[in-house]
């Protein structure tokens, strides 16, 4: 290798520095686990070890947002957005996963994380893109196909992962029988290929700003592309053990603390929704809002597509149930949000009054939280 060679891979691996704090951070949970868990009824040590596993993990997700955004300029949309919103998916199921078998049963942490990322992301996250960004660029555009697709798809699905439950009189209480989930999962993933079909396929104009395919990356970005498809992976790896790490500070809160179950939802819904918040809020800002779209709309599609179909089946395996249906006044919020998404994107064009409605939507769910 010649010199500016070995300079520049030095510079790349000097850059990739948090994936030393990942892997280090693996090593010291898992060779003293027990001895960091042992003294979490301090409040000053707890905080310690919450912070510590939270933002090794937020920074690890971070970083495969970044190199997913890489690969997306690479391969152009809408393959870019898909590669992003998988990985992110892959990070949701693993720590919803460790946490809901680590501890106690908790039977309604499946139903709470996913609505929690439901309502950061067009609630949150879609208010605060559509009111930065048209707070400084005063009327933004999209491709309003692209648009109706995401949701033609997000609001059946939503529906009934989230509501369905509660009006099913085969199994009591908010729960499905296993001919329901078996028609769940089947429609969860057969609706999200068919929504890859239009993608990724035919209608891939329907997912760019002015509807059209984008130019293929040049050849030159291939050796670009494997670097950062490789960091992706390397970044996600350290999070299937540190997701497990992080299920006892969260765990000690609800059971030992007695802190309300939705807790938990919502912990690893902000681990998972942030990078993607991130990213979304960056491209409104940038004026670049169908890529905002992409990645929040496409977030929430992935949600209701991948990962209940994934946690059903690790319900399965495992044991462990799963209530779906939501308490009322979260059944309320969520089809309210649904519907002002619908009129939200029913035009094209946006401007600061759609992103302030859907931040103020987003408010009453943290009430919600808060005094349900």
């Amino acid at each position: 290798m010649t010199g500016a060679s070995i300079s520049a891979l030095a510079r790349r691996v000097a850059e990739e520095w948090l994936l030393g704090v990942s892997l280090v951070t693996c090593a010291a949970f898992a060779v003293f686990g027990d001895r960091l868990f042992a003294h979490l009824a301090e409040p000053v040590w707890f905080a310690v070890v919450f912070l510590w596993l939270f933002g090794v993990v937020l920074g690890s997700a971070l970083a495969v947002v970044r190199h997913a955004d890489h690969v997306a300029e690479i391969l152009g949309e809408p393959y870019g957005t898909l590669v992003l919103t998988l990985a992110v998916t892959a990070i949701e199921v693993m720590s919803i996963s460790a946490v809901m078998l680590h501890g106690a049963n908790n039977p309604t942490l499946v139903r709470d994380t996913l609505f929690s990322i439901v309502m950061i992301l067009l609630g949150g996250v879609v208010g605060a893109a559509l009111l930065l960004g048209g707070w400084r660029h005063r009327e933004q555009h999209y491709n309003l196909q692209g648009a109706n697709a995401y949701l033609g798809v997000i609001i059946p699905l939503a529906v009934l992962t989230l509501t369905w439950a509660n009006f099913t009189t085969t199994t009591p209480g908010p729960t499905l029988s296993t001919a329901q989930q078996i028609f769940l999962l089947l429609v969860c993933c057969g609706l999200y290929i068919a929504f890859l079909a239009v993608q990724t396929g035919r209608h891939r104009g329907y997912f760019t700003s002015d509807g059209a395919d984008e130019t293929p990356a040049p050849p030159r970005a291939a050796a670009a592309l494997h670097w950062h498809a490789i960091l992706l992976v390397a970044y996600i790896l350290p999070v299937v053990f540190l997701a497990e790490q992080l299920a006892h500070p969260i765990d000690y809160l609800i059971e030992t603390l007695a802190l309300p179950a939705a807790l938990g939802g919502v912990i690893i819904a902000l681990l998972v929704a942030t990078p993607e918040a991130i990213g979304a809020i960056r491209s409104a800002v940038a004026n670049r809002l169908q890529r905002s779209i992409n990645i929040s709309l496409g977030s929430v599609l992935s949600t209701t597509g991948l990962t209940v179909p994934a946690m059903l089946i690790v319900s399965r395996l495992t044991g462990h149930e799963i209530y779906f249906g939501l308490n009322g006044a979260n059944d309320v919020i969520l089809l309210l949000t649904l519907a002002v998404s619908v009129v939200t994107f029913a035009s094209g064009r946006t401007n600061v009054l759609q992103g302030a409605v859907h931040v103020i939507l987003f408010a009453a769910f943290v009430m919600l939280i808060v005094q349900g």
